[in-house]
């Protein structure tokens, strides 16, 4: 097997292409994921189901299981040339990477499946030659922005964002976007977002400031989906008020990306970002810079009480005794901000 130089960037070859959730909550998933989100869903048996956004066989697989929560992230990679220099990355660091099955490929809707671990002990996983389904899309929303950007991003937290950066970095190229200082309830967060192509950030780190402490039950934050239009959004904002689905976050628009969103609770307990028009990056003239605060305006907590403020400082308090997961031969020293 030849493989390209390792100096090579396949940075631009890479998207987000997938998720893999596990969850006991089959019933409150496919109502939240249809009639609130409006999305494409195929069930496949009593312990397997997935969504559609577009064209895709698969863009969400939920798996049974007792996590409530996203267990793999998926990346497609645009050619066979870029997957084999993301394997031998891998494998030049020692780390083991084990192949995925024909069903395991088939239920993804992808084709030379690899997975490897990841940080927060989310498992990684790449493939090549995404299929396309012939059956029609029967979802309430009129569409979802895709393409050569990847779908979303995925957010989490993290008590060692450079290992995370450097992990990325290693494997994919990221490259820093950008950077938001937030003050929550008295609690100083440093957010980095990543890119790794067009599309403003597929990943956001974020990070209590002098603190080694990490406030969420999950491995992620939230997920993010892109609405095609802003009719889309409003009209998913107010089907997830009335199907009863908590909301973490009412309509705002973010500083950074400027892409204007809702946040909602999954019936997993992390949160769902629905979100339309961020900005694309243009790779000849950006720059990334820090923005103060998350939001230009909205984005205001839903119904939140101070049991839920002292529940996420418990959390907090709890992660000191759990080392956070991470890949060291893979994230080396890290990168610690400029």
């Amino acid at each position: 097997m030849t493989t390209a130089p390792a100096t090579a960037t396949v940075f631009g070859a890479v998207r987000l292409g997938y998720i893999v959730i596990e969850t006991e909550r089959f019933a409150d998933w496919r109502r939240f994921g249809t009639d609130a989100i409006g999305m494409h869903h195929d069930s496949l048996s009593t312990d397997l189901m997935r969504f559609r956004l577009d064209d895709r066989e698969c863009r969400f697989l939920l798996t049974r299981g007792p996590a409530e929560d996203v267990v793999a992230t998926g990346w497609h990679i645009d050619d066979h040339t870029a997957f084999e220099q993301v394997e031998a990355r891998i494998r030049a660091h020692g780390v083991p990477l084990v192949r995925g099955s024909d069903e395991e490929a088939n239920l993804r809707g992808v084709e030379r499946l690899l997975r490897f671990p990841g940080p927060k002990g989310i498992t990684q996983e790449i493939c090549t030659s995404p299929k396309s389904s012939a059956e029609p899309l029967r979802m309430l929303s009129s569409g979802f922005v895709t393409g050569d950007a990847g779908m979303g991003h995925v957010a989490i937290t993290s008590t060692k964002p450079h290992l995370v950066r450097g992990y990325f970095n290693t494997v994919y190229d990221a490259r820093l976007t950008d950077c938001i200082d937030e003050t929550i309830s008295g609690v100083k967060l440093k957010i980095r977002f990543l890119r790794v192509n067009e599309r403003h950030h597929s990943i956001a780190v974020a990070a209590v400031r002098g603190l080694p402490i990490d406030p969420i039950r999950t491995r992620v934050q939230h997920l993010n989906i892109q609405a095609a239009t802003l009719d889309d959004v409003a009209r998913s904002y107010e089907r997830v008020h009335e199907l009863g689905f908590e909301m973490a976050l009412a309509v705002g628009q973010h500083t950074n990306d400027k892409e204007l969103s809702y946040y909602a609770r999954t019936p997993s307990g992390f949160e769902w970002e629905v979100g339309w028009n961020p900005i694309v990056i243009d790779e000849s003239t950006w720059v990334p810079s820090t923005h103060q605060g998350i939001s230009i305006w909205g984005h205001l907590p839903v119904g939140q009480t101070i049991i839920d403020k002292l529940d996420q400082f418990r959390l907090g308090a709890r992660s000191l005794a759990h080392p956070e997961l991470t890949v060291p031969a893979l994230s080396g020293a890290g990168i610690a901000d400029d």
